[in-house]
């Protein structure tokens, strides 16, 4: 019975090559054509590229949808519209035309090694261009293993982390 019920998901969609912007309207089409509902948005962030600075700057959003889809189907569905937006995987942390990465799924904790799915994602306490727009959209949001609450997880990053994020 539970697993007929709609699960709310976080996602961070991101983007440093091309037509930024038009990759993340794109990926968020996408997502909707997969009966992925689309929640609330938040505004877009430009962030330096991670883990080389050097790379194109980021654009990144936080998404918030409610779903029918299980953790492992979702991921199935991200990375074909990753793939179908031009994303090509030659290194970890290329450049890429569209990256979209499941944040949190109904606050569960959950390990797929199989597929390389945590979630939580594990580096989300690191990624301003994550928490920023998270933080955006949904106040109120605690990390699901450790319960921390958002603005506490945002108030411990360094400040040097905050000052090269910008809302655009």
């Amino acid at each position: 019975m539970l697993e007929n019920q709609v699960k709310t998901v976080f996602l961070a969609i991101g983007s440093n090559l091309g037509n930024r912007l038009k990759y993340i309207e794109l990926a968020k089409f996408k997502l909707q054509l997969n009966n992925i509902k689309i929640i609330r948005s938040s505004s877009n962030y430009e962030s330096l590229s991670w883990p080389n600075p050097k790379n194109p700057k980021f654009i990144n959003i936080v998404i918030k949808v409610e779903t029918y889809l299980s953790p492992i189907k979702l991921l199935s569905i991200c990375k074909k519209i990753e793939n179908d937006l031009g994303r090509k995987r030659f290194k970890k942390n290329e450049p890429r035309t569209c990256d979209i990465d499941i944040i949190d799924y109904n606050q569960k904790n959950l390990i797929y090694k199989n597929f390389d799915l945590n979630l939580p994602h594990p580096e989300i306490s690191k990624r301003n261009f994550v928490l920023l727009p998270l933080y955006e959209i949904s106040k109120s949001w605690k990390h699901p293993k450790t319960r921390a609450n958002i603005g506490e997880i945002i108030s411990s990053l360094n400040i040097e982390d905050l000052r090269t994020i910008k809302q655009i």
